[in-house]
Protein backbone atom coordinates (compact mmCIF):
# COMPACT_ATOMS: atom_id res chain seq x y z
CA UNK A 1 0.00 0.00 0.00
CA UNK A 2 1.50 3.17 -1.19
CA UNK A 3 1.27 6.06 1.66
CA UNK A 4 0.41 9.16 0.51
CA UNK A 5 3.89 11.26 0.70
CA UNK A 6 3.82 13.57 3.94
CA UNK A 7 2.70 17.27 4.20
CA UNK A 8 5.25 19.65 4.96
CA UNK A 9 4.47 22.08 7.95
CA UNK A 10 2.83 25.15 7.12
CA UNK A 11 5.59 28.44 7.46
CA UNK A 12 4.41 31.46 9.40
CA UNK A 13 3.26 34.27 7.12
CA UNK A 14 6.26 37.00 7.72
CA UNK A 15 5.38 40.51 8.17
CA UNK A 16 7.35 41.63 5.07
CA UNK A 17 5.25 42.35 2.04
CA UNK A 18 8.08 41.70 -0.25
CA UNK A 19 9.14 38.17 1.20
CA UNK A 20 8.79 35.63 -1.52
CA UNK A 21 7.21 32.01 -0.59
CA UNK A 22 8.74 29.16 -2.17
CA UNK A 23 6.66 27.26 -4.40
CA UNK A 24 6.82 23.13 -2.52
CA UNK A 25 4.53 20.22 -4.19
CA UNK A 26 1.88 20.94 -1.61
CA UNK A 27 0.98 24.72 -2.44
CA UNK A 28 1.38 24.33 -6.38
CA UNK A 29 -2.07 23.99 -6.49
CA UNK A 30 -2.86 26.99 -5.39
CA UNK A 31 -2.67 30.25 -7.79
CA UNK A 32 -2.73 32.34 -5.38
CA UNK A 33 -0.08 33.11 -3.50
CA UNK A 34 0.64 32.73 -0.15
CA UNK A 35 -0.26 35.43 2.24
CA UNK A 36 -2.85 36.80 0.25
CA UNK A 37 -6.33 37.06 1.83
CA UNK A 38 -8.82 36.14 -0.94
CA UNK A 39 -12.18 38.20 -0.66
CA UNK A 40 -15.08 35.81 0.57
CA UNK A 41 -12.71 33.66 1.51
CA UNK A 42 -11.98 32.24 5.03
CA UNK A 43 -9.20 34.07 5.66
CA UNK A 44 -11.40 37.28 5.05
CA UNK A 45 -12.85 36.24 8.06
CA UNK A 46 -9.92 35.57 10.62
CA UNK A 47 -7.61 37.75 12.61
CA UNK A 48 -4.69 38.04 10.69
CA UNK A 49 -1.31 38.62 12.57
CA UNK A 50 0.63 41.34 10.92
CA UNK A 51 4.16 40.95 13.28
CA UNK A 52 6.15 38.84 14.46
CA UNK A 53 5.10 38.16 18.14
CA UNK A 54 7.62 39.51 20.26
CA UNK A 55 7.17 37.58 23.87
CA UNK A 56 7.49 39.80 27.25
CA UNK A 57 10.61 39.71 29.23
CA UNK A 58 10.96 37.20 31.73
CA UNK A 59 9.73 38.25 35.65
CA UNK A 60 12.39 38.39 37.95
CA UNK A 61 11.52 36.36 41.36
CA UNK A 62 12.70 37.62 44.00
CA UNK A 63 15.12 35.70 45.76
CA UNK A 64 14.95 35.09 49.76
CA UNK A 65 18.22 34.85 51.47
CA UNK A 66 19.13 31.54 52.56
CA UNK A 67 19.33 33.06 56.27
CA UNK A 68 15.28 34.54 55.85
CA UNK A 69 12.99 31.80 55.99
CA UNK A 70 10.38 31.16 53.62
CA UNK A 71 7.56 31.76 55.80
CA UNK A 72 6.07 35.17 57.21
CA UNK A 73 6.92 36.06 60.61
CA UNK A 74 4.01 36.04 63.12
CA UNK A 75 3.79 39.70 65.05
CA UNK A 76 1.07 39.38 67.72
CA UNK A 77 -1.89 42.10 68.14
CA UNK A 78 -1.04 43.62 71.20
CA UNK A 79 -4.67 44.63 71.59
CA UNK A 80 -5.79 41.00 72.19
CA UNK A 81 -2.86 39.71 73.74
CA UNK A 82 -3.26 38.78 77.00
CA UNK A 83 -0.57 40.01 78.81
CA UNK A 84 -1.16 38.43 82.40
CA UNK A 85 -1.11 35.05 81.06
CA UNK A 86 2.42 35.81 78.74
CA UNK A 87 3.55 36.74 81.75
CA UNK A 88 2.83 34.22 83.79
CA UNK A 89 4.08 32.04 80.77
CA UNK A 90 7.24 33.52 81.00
CA UNK A 91 7.63 33.35 84.59
CA UNK A 92 7.23 29.37 84.19
CA UNK A 93 10.48 29.58 81.75
CA UNK A 94 14.06 28.57 83.36
CA UNK A 95 17.05 28.18 81.91
CA UNK A 96 18.16 24.46 80.80
CA UNK A 97 21.44 24.04 82.43
CA UNK A 98 21.87 20.72 81.32
CA UNK A 99 22.85 21.27 77.60
CA UNK A 100 25.67 23.74 78.83
CA UNK A 101 25.88 23.92 82.43
CA UNK A 102 29.39 25.35 82.97
CA UNK A 103 28.96 27.98 80.04
CA UNK A 104 25.64 29.04 81.91
CA UNK A 105 27.32 29.24 85.31
CA UNK A 106 29.92 31.11 84.12
CA UNK A 107 27.25 33.85 82.85
CA UNK A 108 25.31 33.76 85.38
CA UNK A 109 28.31 34.17 88.00
CA UNK A 110 29.78 37.32 85.78
CA UNK A 111 26.39 39.55 85.22
CA UNK A 112 24.96 38.59 89.13
CA UNK A 113 21.64 37.30 87.97
CA UNK A 114 20.47 33.78 89.29
CA UNK A 115 20.06 31.02 86.71
CA UNK A 116 16.61 30.69 86.72
CA UNK A 117 15.42 34.28 86.92
CA UNK A 118 14.52 36.44 83.67
CA UNK A 119 16.22 39.54 83.06
CA UNK A 120 13.43 40.86 80.72
CA UNK A 121 10.19 40.93 81.64
CA UNK A 122 6.74 42.86 81.89
CA UNK A 123 5.90 45.82 84.01
CA UNK A 124 4.03 48.41 84.62
CA UNK A 125 4.89 51.78 83.08
CA UNK A 126 7.00 53.77 85.55
CA UNK A 127 5.29 57.11 86.94
CA UNK A 128 5.73 60.33 85.33
CA UNK A 129 7.80 62.88 86.38
CA UNK A 130 6.46 65.34 89.03
CA UNK A 131 5.51 68.75 87.27
CA UNK A 132 6.47 70.67 90.32
CA UNK A 133 9.75 69.16 90.98
CA UNK A 134 12.24 71.26 88.93
CA UNK A 135 14.95 69.73 90.12
CA UNK A 136 16.06 67.84 87.04
CA UNK A 137 15.86 70.62 84.80
CA UNK A 138 18.35 72.29 87.22
CA UNK A 139 20.77 69.69 86.99
CA UNK A 140 20.83 69.52 83.70
CA UNK A 141 20.64 73.20 83.74
CA UNK A 142 24.12 73.38 85.03
CA UNK A 143 25.15 70.42 83.09
CA UNK A 144 24.71 72.15 79.89
CA UNK A 145 28.06 73.68 79.71
CA UNK A 146 29.62 70.48 80.17
CA UNK A 147 28.09 68.95 76.50
CA UNK A 148 27.71 72.34 74.46
CA UNK A 149 29.61 72.67 71.53
CA UNK A 150 32.25 74.75 71.87
CA UNK A 151 34.49 76.47 69.48
CA UNK A 152 37.67 74.91 69.03
CA UNK A 153 36.95 72.43 71.48
CA UNK A 154 39.62 69.64 72.41
CA UNK A 155 38.96 66.28 71.66
CA UNK A 156 40.01 64.62 75.30
CA UNK A 157 40.39 65.57 78.74
CA UNK A 158 44.63 64.89 78.56
CA UNK A 159 44.62 67.65 76.54
CA UNK A 160 45.85 68.64 72.92
CA UNK A 161 48.86 69.89 70.85
CA UNK A 162 47.60 72.23 68.04
CA UNK A 163 50.53 72.38 66.62
CA UNK A 164 53.11 69.69 65.86
CA UNK A 165 56.32 71.97 66.91
CA UNK A 166 54.68 72.54 70.37
CA UNK A 167 54.81 70.07 72.95
CA UNK A 168 52.82 70.89 75.89
CA UNK A 169 52.44 68.18 78.65
CA UNK A 170 49.74 67.41 79.93
CA UNK A 171 50.39 65.84 83.30
CA UNK A 172 52.20 67.71 85.87
CA UNK A 173 56.41 67.56 86.92
CA UNK A 174 55.43 67.48 90.47
CA UNK A 175 52.24 67.15 93.06
CA UNK A 176 52.37 68.90 96.48
CA UNK A 177 49.39 67.74 99.02
CA UNK A 178 48.46 70.88 100.72
CA UNK A 179 45.65 70.06 103.68
CA UNK A 180 43.66 72.83 104.36
CA UNK A 181 43.67 74.80 101.11
CA UNK A 182 41.00 76.90 101.64
CA UNK A 183 38.27 76.41 98.84
CA UNK A 184 37.12 80.17 98.15
CA UNK A 185 36.88 81.59 94.91
CA UNK A 186 37.65 85.27 96.91
CA UNK A 187 40.47 84.27 98.23
CA UNK A 188 44.47 84.50 96.83
CA UNK A 189 46.52 81.74 98.51
CA UNK A 190 49.64 81.54 96.41
CA UNK A 191 53.00 83.46 95.00
CA UNK A 192 55.99 82.81 93.73
CA UNK A 193 58.85 84.83 94.65
CA UNK A 194 62.37 85.68 92.43
CA UNK A 195 63.96 84.09 94.60
CA UNK A 196 62.22 81.21 93.61
CA UNK A 197 60.09 80.45 96.82
CA UNK A 198 56.75 79.47 97.03
CA UNK A 199 54.19 80.75 99.91
CA UNK A 200 51.02 79.37 100.71
CA UNK A 201 48.42 79.79 103.00
CA UNK A 202 46.87 76.84 104.17
CA UNK A 203 44.05 77.98 107.11
CA UNK A 204 45.66 80.00 109.24
CA UNK A 205 49.26 78.76 108.58
CA UNK A 206 51.43 80.20 106.08
CA UNK A 207 53.99 78.14 104.70
CA UNK A 208 57.61 78.80 102.25
CA UNK A 209 58.26 75.94 99.97
CA UNK A 210 61.80 76.63 98.61
CA UNK A 211 62.04 74.86 94.90
CA UNK A 212 66.05 75.08 95.14
CA UNK A 213 66.40 72.50 97.95
CA UNK A 214 62.62 71.26 98.22
CA UNK A 215 62.52 72.23 101.87
CA UNK A 216 59.53 73.13 103.52
CA UNK A 217 59.46 76.20 106.27
CA UNK A 218 55.99 77.68 108.74
CA UNK A 219 56.91 81.13 108.01
CA UNK A 220 53.93 82.04 111.08
CA UNK A 221 50.76 81.39 112.27
CA UNK A 222 47.46 83.30 112.24
CA UNK A 223 46.37 85.14 115.35
CA UNK A 224 43.38 82.87 117.11
CA UNK A 225 40.34 82.60 115.65
CA UNK A 226 41.58 84.27 112.36
CA UNK A 227 42.52 82.76 109.28
CA UNK A 228 44.78 83.97 106.23
CA UNK A 229 42.60 85.48 103.14
CA UNK A 230 46.08 86.57 100.75
CA UNK A 231 49.59 86.38 100.93
CA UNK A 232 52.14 88.00 98.05
CA UNK A 233 55.27 88.38 97.75
CA UNK A 234 57.65 91.98 97.53
CA UNK A 235 59.66 92.58 94.41
CA UNK A 236 62.96 91.47 96.09
CA UNK A 237 61.39 88.47 97.55
CA UNK A 238 62.96 89.65 100.53
CA UNK A 239 59.27 90.89 102.32
CA UNK A 240 55.99 88.46 102.20
CA UNK A 241 52.77 90.36 103.02
CA UNK A 242 49.82 88.53 104.69
CA UNK A 243 46.48 89.63 104.63
CA UNK A 244 44.26 87.86 107.63
CA UNK A 245 40.30 87.79 107.43
CA UNK A 246 39.68 89.85 110.12
CA UNK A 247 41.08 92.85 108.47
CA UNK A 248 44.92 93.21 109.82
CA UNK A 249 47.82 92.79 107.01
CA UNK A 250 51.20 91.29 108.26
CA UNK A 251 54.34 92.14 107.23
CA UNK A 252 57.12 89.06 107.13
CA UNK A 253 60.40 89.30 106.64
CA UNK A 254 61.14 85.64 104.79
CA UNK A 255 64.73 85.17 105.57
CA UNK A 256 65.13 85.31 109.65
CA UNK A 257 61.51 83.88 109.47
CA UNK A 258 60.12 86.33 112.17
CA UNK A 259 57.15 88.81 111.83
CA UNK A 260 58.30 92.59 111.21
CA UNK A 261 54.83 94.43 111.89
CA UNK A 262 51.31 94.37 111.70
CA UNK A 263 49.37 97.13 110.18
CA UNK A 264 45.62 97.61 110.95
CA UNK A 265 42.70 99.24 109.89
CA UNK A 266 40.27 97.29 107.33
CA UNK A 267 37.19 96.38 108.59
CA UNK A 268 36.55 93.33 106.72
CA UNK A 269 38.73 90.29 105.35
CA UNK A 270 41.84 91.68 103.04
CA UNK A 271 41.79 88.80 99.96
CA UNK A 272 44.07 90.61 97.54
CA UNK A 273 47.25 92.03 98.11
CA UNK A 274 49.91 93.45 95.50
CA UNK A 275 53.23 95.05 95.83
CA UNK A 276 55.20 97.59 94.32
CA UNK A 277 58.56 98.74 95.76
CA UNK A 278 57.67 99.91 99.56
CA UNK A 279 54.11 100.45 99.10
CA UNK A 280 51.79 97.12 100.08
CA UNK A 281 47.90 97.46 98.19
CA UNK A 282 45.52 95.84 99.88
CA UNK A 283 41.90 95.34 99.14
CA UNK A 284 38.79 95.05 101.51
CA UNK A 285 35.63 93.45 101.49
CA UNK A 286 34.08 96.70 101.91
CA UNK A 287 35.27 98.04 98.77
CA UNK A 288 38.51 100.23 99.81
CA UNK A 289 41.51 99.51 98.67
CA UNK A 290 45.04 100.94 100.98
CA UNK A 291 48.45 101.71 99.62
CA UNK A 292 50.80 100.80 102.86
CA UNK A 293 53.87 102.37 102.81
CA UNK A 294 55.71 99.60 105.12
CA UNK A 295 58.47 101.97 106.03
CA UNK A 296 56.97 104.31 108.25
CA UNK A 297 55.16 103.99 111.04
CA UNK A 298 51.33 105.27 110.00
CA UNK A 299 51.52 103.31 107.09
CA UNK A 300 47.93 104.21 105.13
CA UNK A 301 49.31 106.69 102.68
CA UNK A 302 46.34 106.76 100.06
CA UNK A 303 42.65 105.14 99.80
CA UNK A 304 41.03 104.28 96.75
CA UNK A 305 37.00 104.25 96.65
CA UNK A 306 35.64 102.64 93.29
CA UNK A 307 34.18 99.45 94.13
CA UNK A 308 30.80 98.97 95.37
CA UNK A 309 31.85 94.83 96.03
CA UNK A 310 34.31 92.86 97.89
CA UNK A 311 38.26 93.77 96.13
CA UNK A 312 39.12 90.49 94.82
CA UNK A 313 41.68 91.07 92.31
CA UNK A 314 44.43 93.30 92.81
CA UNK A 315 47.90 93.57 90.57
CA UNK A 316 50.53 96.65 90.07
CA UNK A 317 51.91 97.39 86.69
CA UNK A 318 55.49 96.75 86.75
CA UNK A 319 56.05 100.30 86.51
CA UNK A 320 54.40 101.57 89.34
CA UNK A 321 52.64 104.09 87.01
CA UNK A 322 49.06 101.88 87.04
CA UNK A 323 47.18 99.96 89.50
CA UNK A 324 44.30 97.24 88.44
CA UNK A 325 41.63 96.36 90.37
CA UNK A 326 38.46 93.70 89.77
CA UNK A 327 36.14 93.49 92.66
CA UNK A 328 32.22 90.97 93.28
CA UNK A 329 30.96 94.35 92.03
CA UNK A 330 31.82 93.32 88.44
CA UNK A 331 33.79 96.05 87.88
CA UNK A 332 37.26 96.61 86.49
CA UNK A 333 39.30 99.39 87.23
CA UNK A 334 42.74 101.15 86.10
CA UNK A 335 43.93 103.49 89.14
CA UNK A 336 46.83 106.26 88.88
CA UNK A 337 49.49 104.97 90.58
CA UNK A 338 51.60 108.05 91.55
CA UNK A 339 51.75 108.13 95.63
CA UNK A 340 53.56 111.47 96.05
CA UNK A 341 53.57 113.80 99.38
CA UNK A 342 50.18 112.64 100.72
CA UNK A 343 48.56 112.11 104.11
CA UNK A 344 46.29 109.62 105.85
CA UNK A 345 42.99 111.26 104.57
CA UNK A 346 43.91 111.37 100.44
CA UNK A 347 41.48 109.63 98.33
CA UNK A 348 42.47 108.38 94.61
CA UNK A 349 39.88 107.88 91.75
CA UNK A 350 39.65 105.30 88.86
CA UNK A 351 42.06 106.57 85.58
CA UNK A 352 39.40 103.74 83.51
CA UNK A 353 36.06 102.08 85.04
CA UNK A 354 35.00 99.25 83.19
CA UNK A 355 31.47 97.28 83.66
CA UNK A 356 31.42 94.59 80.62
CA UNK A 357 31.64 91.64 82.85
CA UNK A 358 28.78 89.99 83.98
CA UNK A 359 30.03 88.53 87.07
CA UNK A 360 32.81 88.63 89.76
CA UNK A 361 36.47 90.12 88.59
CA UNK A 362 39.10 87.89 90.11
CA UNK A 363 41.77 87.48 87.26
CA UNK A 364 43.78 90.60 86.28
CA UNK A 365 47.31 91.00 85.16
CA UNK A 366 49.20 93.50 83.03
CA UNK A 367 51.56 91.98 80.15
CA UNK A 368 54.76 92.21 80.93
CA UNK A 369 56.10 92.57 77.20
CA UNK A 370 53.40 94.90 76.50
CA UNK A 371 52.57 97.34 79.79
CA UNK A 372 49.62 98.68 78.01
CA UNK A 373 47.87 95.61 78.04
CA UNK A 374 46.01 94.53 81.11
CA UNK A 375 43.99 91.25 80.82
CA UNK A 376 40.96 90.48 83.03
CA UNK A 377 38.64 87.50 83.54
CA UNK A 378 35.06 86.80 85.04
CA UNK A 379 33.22 84.59 86.95
CA UNK A 380 30.95 81.69 86.70
CA UNK A 381 28.05 84.03 84.76
CA UNK A 382 30.51 85.86 82.75
CA UNK A 383 33.57 83.45 81.59
CA UNK A 384 34.56 85.94 79.93
CA UNK A 385 38.64 87.09 79.05
CA UNK A 386 38.83 90.91 78.02
CA UNK A 387 41.77 92.58 77.24
CA UNK A 388 42.36 96.38 77.42
CA UNK A 389 44.61 99.35 76.66
CA UNK A 390 45.07 100.95 79.49
CA UNK A 391 46.49 104.11 77.50
CA UNK A 392 43.08 104.71 75.54
CA UNK A 393 40.80 102.78 78.08
CA UNK A 394 39.56 100.83 74.79
CA UNK A 395 38.55 96.82 74.91
CA UNK A 396 40.96 95.54 72.20
CA UNK A 397 39.99 91.41 72.47
CA UNK A 398 37.12 89.93 73.82
CA UNK A 399 37.02 85.73 74.48
CA UNK A 400 34.26 83.54 75.61
CA UNK A 401 35.49 80.40 77.68
CA UNK A 402 33.30 77.51 78.97
CA UNK A 403 33.52 78.16 82.90
CA UNK A 404 34.70 80.99 85.24
CA UNK A 405 37.97 82.35 85.13
CA UNK A 406 39.91 82.17 88.36
CA UNK A 407 43.34 83.35 87.25
CA UNK A 408 45.36 84.86 84.33
CA UNK A 409 49.35 84.44 83.49
CA UNK A 410 50.73 85.86 80.74
CA UNK A 411 53.83 84.29 79.01
CA UNK A 412 57.18 86.50 78.98
CA UNK A 413 58.78 84.96 76.01
CA UNK A 414 55.81 83.95 74.14
CA UNK A 415 52.97 86.06 72.85
CA UNK A 416 50.26 83.80 74.95
CA UNK A 417 47.72 84.17 77.61
CA UNK A 418 47.24 81.33 80.43
CA UNK A 419 44.21 81.36 82.06
CA UNK A 420 43.21 78.93 85.07
CA UNK A 421 39.17 77.73 85.06
CA UNK A 422 36.57 76.59 87.78
CA UNK A 423 33.35 74.39 87.56
CA UNK A 424 32.57 72.85 85.93
CA UNK A 425 35.64 71.70 83.57
CA UNK A 426 38.83 72.74 85.88
CA UNK A 427 41.22 73.36 83.04
CA UNK A 428 43.86 74.87 82.14
CA UNK A 429 44.28 76.95 78.89
CA UNK A 430 46.70 78.74 76.73
CA UNK A 431 45.56 81.21 73.92
CA UNK A 432 47.44 82.77 71.06
CA UNK A 433 47.31 86.44 71.15
CA UNK A 434 46.08 88.87 69.75
CA UNK A 435 44.44 85.90 67.71
CA UNK A 436 42.65 84.58 70.82
CA UNK A 437 43.33 81.56 69.17
CA UNK A 438 43.13 78.19 71.72
CA UNK A 439 46.70 76.60 71.48
CA UNK A 440 46.09 73.93 74.54
CA UNK A 441 43.67 72.87 77.08
CA UNK A 442 44.27 70.71 79.80
CA UNK A 443 41.07 69.26 80.96
CA UNK A 444 40.55 68.38 84.87
CA UNK A 445 43.73 69.18 85.78
CA UNK A 446 42.53 69.62 89.53
CA UNK A 447 40.15 67.03 91.10
CA UNK A 448 37.87 70.40 91.92
CA UNK A 449 38.39 73.97 90.18
CA UNK A 450 41.93 75.57 90.32
CA UNK A 451 41.64 78.51 91.64
CA UNK A 452 44.71 80.20 92.52
CA UNK A 453 48.19 80.18 89.91
CA UNK A 454 51.58 81.94 90.20
CA UNK A 455 54.63 81.50 87.19
CA UNK A 456 57.98 80.86 88.43
CA UNK A 457 61.27 83.69 88.36
CA UNK A 458 61.62 81.42 84.87
CA UNK A 459 58.99 82.31 83.18
CA UNK A 460 58.27 78.45 82.03
CA UNK A 461 56.71 76.62 84.96
CA UNK A 462 53.10 77.46 86.62
CA UNK A 463 52.03 76.58 89.88
CA UNK A 464 48.21 76.11 90.51
CA UNK A 465 46.33 75.45 93.52
CA UNK A 466 43.02 73.63 93.78
CA UNK A 467 40.38 73.69 95.82
CA UNK A 468 41.61 69.48 96.05
CA UNK A 469 44.02 70.78 98.62
CA UNK A 470 47.03 69.87 95.92
CA UNK A 471 49.64 71.99 94.25
CA UNK A 472 50.58 70.98 90.80
CA UNK A 473 53.18 72.26 88.95
CA UNK A 474 52.98 72.65 85.11
CA UNK A 475 56.38 73.08 82.60
CA UNK A 476 53.61 74.80 79.92
CA UNK A 477 56.81 76.60 78.42
CA UNK A 478 60.03 76.87 77.64
CA UNK A 479 62.97 79.39 78.98
CA UNK A 480 64.35 80.53 76.05
CA UNK A 481 68.00 82.03 78.56
CA UNK A 482 68.44 77.81 78.67
CA UNK A 483 67.63 78.80 82.68
CA UNK A 484 64.28 77.44 84.54
CA UNK A 485 62.79 78.67 87.31
CA UNK A 486 65.34 77.97 89.67
CA UNK A 487 68.15 80.17 88.12
CA UNK A 488 70.57 77.39 87.02
CA UNK A 489 71.57 75.99 83.31
CA UNK A 490 68.86 72.87 82.55
CA UNK A 491 70.58 69.87 82.24
CA UNK A 492 69.84 66.90 79.80
CA UNK A 493 70.14 64.28 82.32
CA UNK A 494 66.08 62.12 82.71
CA UNK A 495 66.78 62.42 86.38
CA UNK A 496 66.40 66.18 86.85
CA UNK A 497 63.48 66.29 84.60
CA UNK A 498 61.56 64.97 87.20
CA UNK A 499 62.37 67.77 89.82
CA UNK A 500 60.76 70.97 89.85
CA UNK A 501 63.44 73.72 90.79
CA UNK A 502 66.10 71.09 91.39
CA UNK A 503 64.36 70.32 94.69
CA UNK A 504 65.03 67.06 96.04
CA UNK A 505 62.22 64.54 96.27
CA UNK A 506 62.18 63.46 99.94
CA UNK A 507 62.77 66.74 100.72
CA UNK A 508 59.09 67.61 103.55
CA UNK A 509 58.31 68.31 107.04
CA UNK A 510 55.64 66.98 109.05
CA UNK A 511 54.09 65.90 105.96
CA UNK A 512 52.68 69.81 104.97
CA UNK A 513 53.03 70.65 101.20
CA UNK A 514 54.50 66.67 101.32
CA UNK A 515 55.22 65.24 97.90
CA UNK A 516 53.34 62.02 96.29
Amino acid sequence: MVHPPPKTPSKRVRCRSDAKTPLTPSNKKSSQPVGVIRKGGVESRLDVVTCDYVPPPPKHELKRSKSTPGRDRFITNRDTTDIAAVAASLEQMSLNTQSSPNHTARLAVATGVPVNRRILGYHEQPPAASSSDNTLAQQREYAKPLYAQRPGALPSSTGAITSKARKIPTQPERVLDAPGMVDDFYLNLLSWSCQNAVAVALEASTYIWKADTGSVVLLGEAPEGAYVSSVDFSNDGAFLGVGLGMGDVELWDVESGQKLRTMAGHVGQVATLSWHQHILSSGCADGSIWHHDVRISRHKVMELLGHSGEICGLKWRSDGELLASGGNDNVVNIWDGRVGDVNESTRGSAKWTKRNHTAAVKAVAWCPWQPSLLASGGGTNDATLNVWNSTTGARLHTHRTPSQITSIQWATQRKEILTTHGYPTNSLMIHAYPSMERVAEIRDAHDSRVLFSCVGPGGDVVCTGGGDENLKFWRVWDSKSGEGSTGKKKKASAANTEEVGGGRLNSTREGILSIR
